[in-house]
């Protein structure tokens, strides 16, 4: 039987922090190769004639080391000024978003 609109089975929804299954299958098999892989990277950034090839298999392996460089990112609104925020109602939002659609 079908539940009417908007109402569910579950509705905390999946517990945090559970893992997809098929998502965890795969994480465990590649994990089977990470010891080769490894020194596959190693090899190449070793011995390889291409300096591209050895600059990113060094960038993998301090990447598994210890972690991709986070990327800076700066907010700010209009001319790098604030951030402005606004509060609205609903129907406020609905008339907002009404007249910035009719522009398309």
């Amino acid at each position: 039987m079908a539940l009417p609109k908007g109402r569910t089975n579950n509705p905390k929804g999946k517990p945090k922090g559970t893992k997809n299954k098929s998502t965890a299958e795969v994480k465990e098999l590649a994990q089977t190769y990470g010891a080769g892989a490894l020194t596959t990277l190693a090899t190449i950034m070793r011995n390889s004639d291409n300096d591209q090839a050895r600059i990113a298999a060094a960038k993998e392996l301090l990447d598994r080391g210890y972690g991709k460089v986070t990327q800076p990112m700066e907010h700010s609104g209009p001319n790098g000024g604030p951030i402005q925020s606004v509060t609205m109602t609903p129907d406020e939002f609905k008339q907002a978003a009404t007249e910035v659609l009719e522009k398309f």
